[in-house]
């Protein structure tokens, strides 16, 4: 039934239609009577941040690790404008948020009123889609509009921006209907296309699988078909960053996230691969390289939602437009019922070479000495929290990739980073988002130390809200990954990839009312790491590590994916100098 409220009331009344259990946000006076509304409710959970971005990046957490959309509050002018970089941020991932956002009166929109900014206008370009309501009886509708668009087809976020005026007048409110929205992306792929993969399945003589965000975003069901689908027919498989967590790493066709630093088996089945399935992934520059030698030797399948991801950086032989579950389905019930056929002897050539690829030990290091590696420090922290209820955050750099190839997903939504804009003081926030939203659960952020100070003051976040995140700072004193390609690509000249004044991250924590813990010995680790687990409360871990540590396997910039630069692995007998295996 409709009914008569103020566009302040209506805006809770949707989140409450729509599900909504907790916003992310930080009050102005734009949004001061929606926050009145929020006052006077208990069905929703506030969290006040410190940081609009890190509003954002919390929303993005909780949506990651949920699968529901997340929710912002935030005011007009600066407001809006810090939460550009986490709306950027979910575009690039396809993370599902709703974003709502406080205007000047109508009446004063264009005339440089104080905290007025073009919002729609800034935004246009790093949302989905977002509105501007002028008149109250609209605003209902675009609410329940705006959760459809978000969650549909290719996830990602929207904003609403609603002036003050809007927000005190009355109107009448609709309640949330069956989705009537000319917004409705097909979702079932196409039959013909799909079983033409199917007949390449069955013929492929070195296939992989190369999966994305896209089986995460599609919801569990799809994470199972596809172990099904990988299990029946015995294919390899191999992930992006983002995809982490759609096939268990503990399976025996895993291969290993592929990319510039993706493992050696990895790359290397997708460069010599004659039939390359992609499932929910967009062909991405990290993962790519050059394009011209990208993957050369392949037939190429993809199966996306987005119809402008398809042939948009790599062609391919089968384009299937659809949702990955869906499609999953399909292609599972015809190869069935084709015989579940595949080229069984050409497969047991394909998996001789890719063991011989396994057999070099791409992530080998040698931990010696009182300084602690970082590959060590993440090996020590998998092998210590692996049998937890456990969520992974990262911020973005050196320890990201780390914690990429030393941590293992064995499901989805237990991985949350920031992978197509690379956003660093990502990690911190998003690690209050998942914790508010798994509150027994054990939620790590790996971090570096420049990123983390980036949004630091989320331990005040932290602390109001009892939330026992656990900061896990992997401490070079430098900017990583710069410094790293600093010495492999300009001449050893380290430009501005250091900080000559950090904190001492201990008395930081204790400032703040947490717990802080310092690690500098490889001997203490362990008992540190156990102090840091079982402490109830928020912990900042300042772990020292090496300083110059590079970050291997790695595609050199303008290499193919067989051409990497490994890291103290003796490859001599197993492959040649081009890295053609010799078996």
């Amino acid at each position: 039934m409709t009914r008569k409220m103020t566009g302040a009331k209506m805006i809770v009344q949707a989140l409450i239609d729509q599900g909504v259990d907790t916003i992310f946000g930080y009050p102005g006076g734009a949004v001061l009577p929606i926050y009145d509304e929020v006052f006077q409710q208990n069905s929703i959970k506030h969290v006040l941040v410190r940081h609009e971005q890190g509003a954002v990046h919390a929303a993005e957490g909780y949506a990651r690790s949920t699968g529901k959309p997340g929710v912002v509050l935030v005011t007009s002018g600066p407001g809006a404008t810090n939460a550009v970089t986490g709306l950027t941020d979910a575009l690039m991932d396809s993370i599902p948020l709703v974003v709502l956002t406080g205007q000047v009166p109508t009446f004063m929109i264009g005339s440089d009123a104080f905290q007025e900014a073009d919002t729609v206008g800034i935004t246009r370009p790093c949302t989905k889609h977002n509105w501007l309501v002028k008149e109250t009886d609209k605003l209902s509708g675009v609410l329940h509009e705006a959760f459809h668009v978000a969650t549909s087809g290719r996830p990602g976020p929207v904003l609403i921006d609603i002036p003050k005026d809007v927000q005190f007048a009355t109107g009448t409110y609709t309640p949330k209907k069956p989705s009537v929205s000319h917004y409705q992306p097909p979702v079932k792929g196409d039959m013909n296309a799909i079983t033409e993969l199917v007949e390449a399945i069955e013929t492929a003589k070195r296939p992989v699988f190369y999966t994305g965000g896209g089986v995460i975003n599609s919801g569990p069901a799809a994470s199972q078909l596809l172990r099904e689908l990988v299990e029946a027919t015995g294919f390899p498989i191999t992930s992006t960053l983002m995809g982490l967590g759609c096939y268990p790493a503990s399976g025996d066709k895993w291969l290993g996230m592929l990319g510039m630093h993706g493992l050696y088996q990895a790359n290397m089945a997708m460069h010599d691969c004659d039939l390359m399935i992609n499932v929910g992934a967009r062909f991405d520059d990290r993962i790519t390289g050059v394009v011209d030698m990208f993957s050369p030797k392949s037939k190429k399948a993809h199966i996306d939602i987005d119809p402008s991801s398809i042939n948009k950086i790599i062609r391919v032989d089968i384009p299937i437009i659809g949702d990955v579950g869906h499609v999953l389905e399909d292609l599972l019930k015809v190869w069935k019922s084709r015989g579940r056929k595949t080229n069984s002897e050409a497969m047991a050539k394909w998996w001789k070479k890719i063991d011989a690829w396994r057999s070099i030990d791409c992530l080998k290091f040698e931990q010696k000495g009182k300084i602690i590696k970082p590959q060590y420090a993440l090996s020590r922290l998998e092998a210590l929290t692996k049998k937890y209820d456990r969520y992974i955050c990262t911020e973005v750099g050196q320890h990201q990739m780390w914690a990429a190839q030393y941590l293992d997903f064995e499901a989805p939504n237990r991985w949350m980073t920031s992978g197509g804009l690379g956003t660093m003081g990502y990690g911190f926030p998003a690690s209050i988002g998942v914790q508010m939203a798994h509150p027994d659960a054990l939620v790590i952020n790996v971090a570096g130390e420049a990123s983390w100070l980036m949004n630091m003051q989320e331990m005040g976040t932290a602390m109001q809200y009892g939330l026992p995140v656990k900061q896990f700072i992997l401490n070079n004193e430098r900017l990583g990954m710069v410094r790293q390609w600093q010495e492999l690509l300009h001449g050893e000249r380290y430009s501005q990839s250091w900080s000559e004044s950090l904190p001492d991250f201990v008395k930081l924590a204790e400032a703040f009312g947490a717990k802080g813990i310092l690690c500098s010995d490889p001997d203490d680790l362990d008992d540190a790491i156990m102090e840091m687990l079982t402490y109830d409360g928020p912990v900042i871990f300042d772990c020292l590590v090496e300083k110059h540590e590079n970050c291997f396997p790695m595609i050199p910039s303008g290499k193919a994916h067989n051409d990497m630069m490994l890291a103290g692995v003796d490859t001599q007998g197993v492959i040649d100098a081009k890295g053609s295996v010799l078996v």
